[in-house]
């Protein structure tokens, strides 16, 4: 009894010592708290360390050689490459296709193996006495598990996942379509605001002009003060628009930056507006361009690949009514060795384990099988009008587009025939305004609608561009190989 006394006073110590060391961790540890009010920010030892840590993410390392001319298929080639989102995209897709693979896997058995190893010592009362005794034991078990069927239950979840890695596969497609849609459109807008910038010089040079032919006119006594004052005023107008087309160029250019995956800061130059061709007509029709949208938008392959990986499911949940059969075996090599008071020590080592088959058949269950092949049977339903919806859309997306660049075209017909008789215009009324036939007022007047004709031609011509990538877009033509790009 004395032995067991101090047994238990041994255990009372060590259960005092660590319920002290729990206690002295808790009041080390700070507790996460909550801001103390709503008037003011928090700012706590926690925001720290994650500003620390958030140092240690570097920013986009793209370079351009700022001397270098950049073409927009380069463009595109420089965002699929280095834009953040295809690689977020692309990550998805591979963790998807991993899913698929560890579904793949049920089709194989498990085996897990497992060392064991541990000494027992107690006290046996025998007769009058107490006799201790330890015993060693020492084991390598294998745990094999295999399902023999199923009734295609994990056919349909590896259906399903499959599905759901074509998916991700077509989501990460349409990351692209959108990463190169939006490297166009930032693109032309900078070629628009780039061609801004050029008309808005042209304005500011035809207005100092006009101001330095009032001012001579002045000098020789044949203008008035008020008609110089008006040049000056116009003068100051080009020049206020110019400083304005500048700001929109920077904002332009870090917006195309930001698509090709760099910093908004990056230096690079891109072709200029005069130096692309503006095509005069659409080769394509509307109704083929909706044949290949709905052929090949990676959106819309997105959802048929949900509604297979519905039906699979639903595969799934039929196969709940019908009984599963395990197989199960559990090898185990096994070592014991004891030593008994007043005893020499003993061993014995043999194989053990077992073997079973499992059947599992759940005859009752509340109807909750019943309710789950329902429940995957509407999303068959859902699925399949999703890509009734998808499709309506995507026609309309397409008709639009293509009405667009319609528009566009017959307004860049109408921009370059109101670009020519405004510069003839402005020319004949500066002429007749150093002859003394026409007063300042009409000068500046058709000086401001050349000013405008220039502006309006340059968004045209961009309004040509940005409408065919556009329709390029909706038909899904970007990303494929052969496809029928915006060529400049």
């Amino acid at each position: 009894m004395g032995r067991l006394g101090e047994q238990c006073s041994s255990r009372l110590r060590v259960g005092a010592v660590i319920s002290f060391l729990i206690l002295l961790l808790a009041r080390i540890t700070p507790a996460q708290t909550a801001p103390v009010s709503p008037q003011h920010s928090w700012h706590g030892p926690e925001e720290r360390r994650i500003q620390s840590e958030a140092k240690n993410f570097s920013e986009a390392t793209l370079e351009l050689d700022p001397g270098r001319t950049c073409t927009l298929p380069e463009l595109i080639d420089l965002a699929e490459s280095h834009n953040p989102e295809t690689r977020v995209a692309w990550e998805r897709a591979r963790a998807q296709a991993a899913a698929w693979g560890v579904a793949r896997s049920e089709l194989y058995p498990t085996v897990a193996a497992a060392a064991l190893a541990g000494v027992d010592r107690d006290q046996a009362y025998q007769g009058d006495r107490f006799f201790r005794h330890t015993i060693g034991d020492f084991e390598v078990v294998l745990n094999l598990n295999y399902t023999i069927f199923d009734f295609g239950a994990r056919a349909g979840r590896i259906s399903a996942a499959k599905a759901e890695a074509l998916a991700a596969n077509f989501a990460f497609n349409d990351t692209h379509r959108e990463v190169i849609y939006r490297v166009e459109q930032a693109y032309y807008q900078l070629l628009s605001a780039s061609g801004q910038e050029e008309a808005a010089r042209a304005n500011l040079s035809n207005a100092q002009a006009v101001q330095q032919a009032a001012e001579e006119r002045l000098d020789h006594g044949l203008a008035t003060l008020p008609d110089v004052l008006e040049a000056r005023s116009a003068t100051a107008q080009a020049e206020y628009e110019l400083q304005a087309v500048l700001g929109a160029e920077e904002i332009a250019h870090g917006n195309l930056a930001t698509a090709l995956g760099a910093t908004p800061q990056t230096a690079f130059r891109v072709q200029p507006l005069r130096e692309l061709a503006i095509p005069a007509t659409i080769k394509d029709t509307v109704n083929s361009a909706m044949d290949r949208a709905l052929a090949q938008r990676p959106d819309l392959l997105e959802r048929v690949a949900d509604v297979q990986a519905a039906k699979a499911k639903v595969k799934e949940a039929r196969a709940a009514y019908y009984p599963s059969l395990n197989f199960t075996a559990s090898p185990t090599a096994q070592s014991l060795y004891g030593l008994q008071q007043q005893l020499p020590w003993g061993q014995t080592a043999g194989l053990a384990g077992g073997m079973a088959l499992k059947l599992n058949w759940t005859v009752f269950d509340g109807r909750a099988r019943k309710s789950r092949l329902a429940q995957a049977e509407a999303g068959v339903h859902e699925a399949e009008a999703q890509i009734r919806v998808s499709r309506d859309q995507i026609a309309n997306e397409v008709w639009a587009a293509y009405s667009d660049l319609n528009t566009a075209l017959r307004q860049r017909e109408a921009a370059t025939a109101l670009l020519e008789a405004a510069g003839r215009s402005y020319d004949a009324a500066l002429e007749s305004y150093n002859y003394g036939l026409r007063n300042l007022l009409d000068v500046t007047a058709a000086q401001r609608t050349l000013a405008q004709a220039r502006s309006t031609d340059v968004l045209a011509r961009t309004s040509v561009l940005t409408t065919l990538a556009a329709l390029a877009f909706r038909a899904g033509d970007s990303i494929q190989l052969n496809a029928m790009r915006p060529t400049p």
